[in-house]
């Protein structure tokens, strides 16, 4: 049984979570048997001496840190600064006083006298909110360590050495302050294997691991491998470092608005398997909000549930499900259907959970410039229909997660008319039924609709679980495709109407779909401007 078995709450990828909803979200896991809490904070929690840090990004105050910690330990639950000092920082280098420092890309200039000035003062502000001596410093995927303005600085240097000496500095600063480091462990592994890190080569040598300096944990993260010989593997290699190991699961909300509880349950139990038989006593599951953070933390319930279950011995699903409603009063399979906005068309696999993300990428996908509409399905609208009615009857059962409900199925019957909208106007268009096309005018205004509809039950959703910073980033995409299906629309009707003879963005043929992420026919896009145009955004 684990030490601490807990999670970590992404507050970092534009939405911050308010303090009262964190307070009742650990609760909640707390009579799930949760015991930690880690607040993964880039820049979103205030800084003495840095007034940009953070600023205008929904950051926690002082007193909010304090109150959520307050709270925490009071029903026995160790709340953990999670922070980053290397990379992932690309939000701070948008103002003067830290361009200076900056390294390449999100990562911070190694070596340099202000770098460790303003680390200082993290660990500073950390001690005066935080009770616990743990500190998680992050440290991962630096892939430009080194490659930038250090460079320029001081030459080619080994970058493991870059790496060593960069943490011997920032441990020191924790030390001072009484904190216990963890990092993420992903650089060793990649500077050691052509930036690969899951990996079942066994590629830690003595040498790497003698040379990492003491007093540091290391944290092995994986959300993507349903192969326990993988995990096993990985938690071998791990056990070759001076510190202890650690383990971070993954509970997938990072995908657009709707969550992946079955491929979390296909990826974790393995994981949970392997870190019962090797003893790993410290556990922790990673919810993280990519590109945007759309999809509320509440929708993973019963998958975080069914995780603790499984690491404590029980996996009949059944009984699981049982103990499920007994602790919540919700149906464990109806909150499941929360994923099944993007298990659509037919295919269902694991492979499919993992990787398809249609209800994102086909809602911001162009009406004119479709380079997405090869991946269109028949069917799938009328899917989206049914889905739509089928969540929306759950959200009269739900009182306490409606919201999410009614947001899902608002998507769904969005979907149900734009899904398909793009690759059904270039069908008419190149087929010259201009009949077609006269007909889907009143779709675009139906979708026009919905869309509203959809943007009034998401807008619930966030204000719900957030703070009010970053819901301008979904009010300008969400935005930005009304007047797109608006534009769309007026330029059909002035094609019917003569007023134009033509529409050139349809006169382009469509080339076979060449991204990446695509698995099974199933395809994975989360970043808005690649989903909503090919052009530059």
């Amino acid at each position: 049984m684990a030490k601490r078995f807990g999670v970590m709450l992404d507050m970092s990828r534009n939405a911050v979570m308010k303090p009262e909803e964190v307070k009742k979200f650990i609760t909640q896991l707390h009579g799930f048997g949760y015991n930690m809490l880690q607040l993964y904070t880039e820049d979103t929690y205030e800084v003495d001496g840095e007034p940009y840090f953070g600023y205008m990004r929904g950051r926690y105050s002082k007193e909010e840190l304090k109150d959520i910690v307050s709270y925490c330990n009071s029903i026995g639950v160790e709340v953990i600064p999670c922070v980053q000092t290397l990379a992932h920082l690309a939000s701070i280098f948008r103002w003067g006083p830290y361009k200076p420092i900056r390294d390449t890309a999100n990562i911070f200039l190694a070596e340099e006298a202000r770098t460790y000035e303003l680390i200082e003062n993290i660990f500073r502000t950390l001690r005066e909110c935080f009770t616990t001596n743990l500190v998680h410093i992050g440290m991962d995927e630096a892939h430009m360590l080194g490659l930038g303005k250090y460079l320029d600085k001081h030459g080619y240097q080994n970058r493991f050495d870059i790496l060593n000496k960069h943490l011997s500095r920032v441990l020191e600063i924790a030390q001072k302050y009484g904190f216990h480091s963890m990092m993420w462990s992903d650089m060793y592994f990649r500077l050691a294997n052509h930036d690969l890190y899951h990996t079942y080569d066994d590629v830690i040598t003595e040498e790497i691991a003698n040379a990492v300096p003491d007093g540091v944990d290391q944290v092995y993260w994986d959300y993507y491998s349903d192969d326990k010989k993988m995990y096993d593997n990985m938690l071998a290699s791990h056990a070759k470092f001076k510190g202890e190991t650690w383990f971070a699961g993954g509970v997938w909300t990072w995908c657009g608005f709707t969550p992946r509880n079955g491929w979390t349950l296909d990826s974790m139990t393995p994981a949970m398997r392997s870190c019962r038989e090797r003893g790993v006593e410290n556990i922790f599951m990673t919810m993280w909000g990519d590109n945007g953070k759309e999809c509320s933390f509440h929708a993973v319930l019963p998958s975080l549930f069914a995780i603790k279950q499984i690491h404590d011995g029980i996996e009949d699903m059944d009984e699981i499900k049982r103990r499920f409603h007994d602790a919540t009063g919700e149906d464990f399979d109806a909150m499941m259907r929360l994923d099944a906005p993007d298990q659509v068309g037919g295919t269902g696999s694991k492979s499919y959970q993992k990787a398809a993300n249609p209800s994102k990428h086909m809602l911001y996908s162009d009406p004119f410039n479709g380079y997405l509409d090869p991946l269109v399905k028949e069917g799938v609208c009328e899917e989206y229909a049914a889905l739509a009615d089928e969540l929306a009857g759950y959200a009269e059962k739900s009182p306490a997660h409606a919201y999410i409900f009614r947001s899902q199925s608002a998507l769904c019957r969005l979907l149900s008319v734009k899904y398909a909208l793009g690759s059904r106007t270039r069908k008419a268009y190149q087929a010259g039924d201009k009949e077609a096309l006269a007909a889907l005018l009143d779709d675009y205004a139906l979708a026009s609709e919905r869309l509203e509809d959809f943007y009034r039950a998401f807008r619930t959703l966030w204000y719900t679980d957030n703070k009010p910073q970053g819901f301008d980033v979904q009010e300008l995409r969400l935005g930005g495709l009304a007047l797109r299906l608006r534009s769309c629309r007026e330029r059909l009707a002035d094609y019917l109407s003569g007023k134009v003879d033509a529409i050139p963005e349809l006169e382009e043929a469509l080339l076979p779909l060449s991204i990446g992420g695509a698995l099974e026919g199933a395809t994975t896009i989360n970043n808005w401007n690649q989903n909503a145009t090919v052009n530059v955004n």
